[in-house]
């Protein structure tokens, strides 16, 4: 854990605190209550089905013919979500854990890196699109507005930083082979193996315009599906506004948290951003905080169980290998391995064995 992450998360919660004090936690948690635990159960339920279109965009930029159904990446994406979401100091570890998540299900290794890394481009894209949209419906309906010129700052620096990155993929990575290849490949054969793979499950996912394309639109959806869930929750709380503003108020959230994107999860800057948006769309400041706070909660109420039952999988598969690995190492240093069916070797593992197979 970097403590500049942890300076600036402590700050984004002080921030977040202040203006919780400022207009009160009474009046915030009675607006968080006028959703009700119905509303914020289907909200909960409605999220889950987004993961469906990310699960789906995932499998898009795999190249066919694919190892694994479209499960394995709707999980995937819940737990790379949901790490980012709970542990906001692993900026990577959400990455990290989703493709491990994907590959436990039988996609090989390297394409559950190599796609990742694709499709956390692609949906970068869309996002820019998505920003790209609101900006120019809040031109258009409030010309005078000074919030698009900070959003638009920070939508031409995301730009940026995604053709780097995309070049990176494209040409960086063979460099970086060759580096790996003089210096690590006599000590660490493997990692120049897999670093070889993963590239090329990259250039692979790149070489896939159909499926890059559909990805693109059904990430697209999935942000626009994304606010109508944002306007579905005010108006449970009982705010009449219309989708086109909320569409407005999640693009220009999204344009500022790109901007203060080094903020773990944007603390504090993701409910700065809805007090501020809040004020010029006709928001209060009360709704507008509750409703960013409800958005964490329905991360925590999601993230948590998702994490737990993946822990669960590592878990009874760690002890699966650690049981199938104890004979083999047991051969290894001359040491008979207990059975059933080996006569004169009666010991404790034998003893259970038997009496395991005789309650059978």
């Amino acid at each position: 854990m970097k403590p500049g992450a942890v300076l600036l998360a402590l700050a984004g919660l002080l921030l977040t605190t202040f203006l919780v004090g400022a207009f009160g936690f009474g009046a915030i948690w009675r607006a968080m209550l006028s959703l009700g635990w119905e509303g914020f159960l289907l909200i909960c339920i409605y999220h889950l089905g987004l993961f469906c279109l990310l699960g789906l965009a995932w499998r898009a930029v795999v190249p066919a013919p694919r190892p694994v159904g479209v499960f394995a990446f709707i999980w995937g994406r819940l737990v790379r979500d949901s790490a980012g979401d709970v542990l906001p100091f692993s900026q990577l570890g959400g990455f990290a854990l989703g493709a491990r998540a994907v590959s436990l299900q039988g996609l090989p290794g390297p394409v559950a890196v190599g796609s990742t890394v694709v499709d956390a481009t692609v949906e970068l894209l869309a996002e820019l699109a998505y920003i790209g949209i609101g900006l120019a419906l809040m031109v258009w309906l409030l010309p005078p507005s000074t919030l698009a010129a900070p959003v638009a700052l920070g939508l031409r620096l995301a730009v940026l930083v995604v053709a780097i990155f995309v070049f990176f993929q494209w040409r960086g990575l063979k460099p970086l082979e060759r580096l790996a290849e003089r210096f690590v490949a006599r000590s660490f054969p493997a990692a120049v193996t897999q670093l070889r793979a993963v590239h090329a499950a990259i250039q692979s996912c790149w070489r896939n315009p159909a499926g890059l394309g559909l990805a693109f639109l059904i990430q697209l959806a999935a942000w626009i599906v994304g606010g109508i869930e944002t306007w579905i929750a005010l108006r449970l709380m009982g705010v009449p506004i219309s989708l086109v503003t909320v569409l407005m108020i999640e693009n220009l959230v999204y344009g500022l948290r790109n901007i203060a994107f080094i903020v773990p999860d944007a603390i504090g800057i993701q409910e700065g951003a809805y007090v501020l948006l809040g004020q010029a769309f006709g928001l209060t400041p009360e709704i507008a905080l509750a409703l960013s706070l409800l958005k964490r909660a329905r991360d925590v109420a999601i993230g948590v169980p998702v994490l737990l039952a993946w822990q669960a999988l590592e878990g009874r598969r760690a002890w699966q290998g650690a049981g199938a690995a104890l004979p083999e190492k047991q051969r290894q240093f001359g040491v008979p391995v207990p059975s059933i069916d080996s006569p004169g070797v009666v010991g404790r593992h034998d003893f259970f064995a038997r009496a395991h197979m005789k309650d059978r």
